[in-house]
């Protein structure tokens, strides 16, 4: 069984005139249980639309989602972001850490809605996690005495911090210079692995699609297999928002 499963879906938006604006249409999609998917797109194509779907932050249209097997349309608003604290973790191209909160901080945000042991433990399991990206010397500092690529390595630390089923990954490397950003993309992809972890990869760079199992294209909301990489031409220089 796959563990993410959209069927048909599309996303459309009213506009002030009450004229239609489709986001996304007919996309299929399955990611099975610790396979690296990523999707390829320009700005504008609804890469960021997508990925927001698939984490329970939106909803589509029309089509089906099944999460596990479980229909997501029939989630109450509780069930849905109980879902995404349990199964989901997020990256984010910028960052978006607590400002005024440690590095260890930031990673155990997330465990302050834990229960139990896990809740009880969360100052250890923040450094532990931390100690697997590589920051563990650098637990006690706020973020903006982390460069960018520590900053990243914090968000991916905290992504993971309560053992995800799914990474959604949003232009992880957007933000960062080339060198960086490799080292960073390989770093989600050997953390996600080792966890057993499904990774969502959301980006318009082809050099980070590559590392990639299953590769697609979205382009004008239509989702396809990415075959042909020179298809997609610009796509590689354009650092706009989807």
């Amino acid at each position: 069984m796959s563990l993410l499963e959209l069927r048909g879906i599309s996303r459309e938006v009213l506009l002030p005139d009450e004229s239609v604006l489709p986001i996304l249409t007919g996309v299929d999609l399955d990611v099975a249980p610790g396979e690296h998917v990523a999707v390829v797109g320009r700005s504008g194509s609804g890469k960021s639309t997508l990925l927001n779907l698939l984490g329970l932050l939106d909803t589509p249209t029309t089509g089906s989602y099944l999460l596990e097997g479980e229909p997501t349309d029939r989630l109450s608003a509780r069930r849905r972001s109980r879902l995404r604290g349990e199964v989901f973790g997020f990256v984010f191209q910028q960052f978006n850490l607590l400002p005024r909160r440690t590095a260890a901080e930031n990673v155990a945000a997330p465990l302050l809605y834990a229960r139990g042991r896990d809740y009880l433990r969360r100052r250890r399991t923040a450094r532990e996690m931390l100690d697997r990206v590589g920051l563990g010397a650098r637990a006690d500092q706020v973020p903006e005495r982390l460069s960018g690529g520590e900053q990243q390595r914090v968000a991916i630390a905290r992504a993971l911090v309560r053992g995800p089923r799914v990474v959604l990954a949003d232009e992880p490397t957007g933000a960062l210079d080339v060198e960086t950003g490799a080292q960073v993309m390989a770093l989600l992809a050997q953390a996600t692995a080792e966890n057993g972890a499904a990774l969502v990869t959301i980006t318009h760079d082809l050099s980070v699609a590559a590392l990639a199992g299953r590769r697609f294209r979205l382009e004008k909301g239509r989702l396809s297999p990415l075959v042909d990489a020179g298809a997609l031409g610009a796509a590689t220089s354009d650092r706009g928002p989807a």
